[in-house]
């Protein structure tokens, strides 16, 4: 599966250190521990504040105004779509070897169900968690300042459990993307943009795929949409915490059952004659 990242890899120390907690969210755990979950959520959330405010104190230093630099929700997209982008392709893919030594007696069919059931586990856990933090912090003014950025940290943590998911049901299924261990995680990272399995006739895209601007917009566009789709986690009286979980699994068994369709569809069954 992808390796680490070379040393040129999009962003600087700062999405680097936040990539480093995005791929650790990304390590699955059966069972789901929701206390774990919780901090791994708290981590990447103080350190995405942080490097936001970063961010914002360069573009004033620049020059930029705050219509400029963007504001809320907004002023996160580019940060996050460089955190990804940098995260993807050193996040750790388990190949078809692996997953069914992890899951002996089973089926590739078999081992896919349980692939995204598991990944639903965890998102949701992410989806509980921030629903729950807000809950708690919903009556203090502060909350409304920090909801964007927790909000954020969770969109990240469920894309780094979902592409994980996509890398290794196409792995399972043996149709990893061409190309090198970074090109790989690039391609997956697409693949999870566009909610399919990746096109075959692709071929080694590569690294520059992500980082071109097109890509790039899209993957903030999407990244953002996925925050949007967030907002009922904010719900006070732990109502978030239960919609955060149902979104959030909802969301990940429909990209699981989709590609995972989609690549069992490449491989017809041969009826005996």
């Amino acid at each position: 599966g992808p390796g680490p990242a070379p040393a040129s890899a999009p962003g600087g120390a700062g999405t680097r250190s936040l990539a480093e907690l995005v791929v650790r969210v990304a390590v699955p755990g059966e069972p789901v521990d929701p206390a774990e979950r919780r901090r791994q959520l708290g981590a990447l959330t103080r350190a995405l504040g942080t490097a936001a405010r970063g961010a914002a104190v360069a573009a004033r230093g620049a020059g930029v105004g705050a219509r400029g630099a963007g504001a809320g929700a907004r002023g996160l997209g580019p940060l996050l779509a460089d955190t990804l982008a940098d995260a993807a392709p050193r996040i750790p893919v388990r190949d078809a070897g692996t997953l069914r030594i992890y899951h002996p007696g089973r089926s590739d069919d078999e081992i896919a169900d349980a692939l995204i059931a598991m990944a639903g586990r965890s998102t949701g856990a992410f989806g509980a968690a921030i629903g729950a933090l807000a809950a708690v912090e919903f009556a203090a003014p502060p909350s409304y300042l920090v909801a964007p950025v927790q909000l954020a940290a969770e969109a990240l943590a469920v894309a780094a459990v979902e592409v994980k998911l996509v890398a290794e049901l196409h792995e399972l299924y043996g149709e990893s993307a061409a190309g090198a261990g970074a090109q790989r995680g690039s391609a997956y990272l697409m693949s999870w943009v566009h909610q399919r399995a990746v096109d075959p006739r692709a071929g080694a895209a590569g690294l520059s795929a992500v980082l071109g601007y097109a890509a790039k917009l899209e993957l903030r566009i999407f990244l953002l949409r996925r925050m949007g789709r967030s907002l009922s986690k904010l719900a006070p009286f732990l109502a978030g915490a239960v919609a955060g979980a149902a979104v959030n699994r909802r969301a990940t068994r429909a990209l699981g059952d989709t590609v995972a369709a989609e690549l069992r569809g490449r491989h017809p069954t041969v009826l005996p004659g």
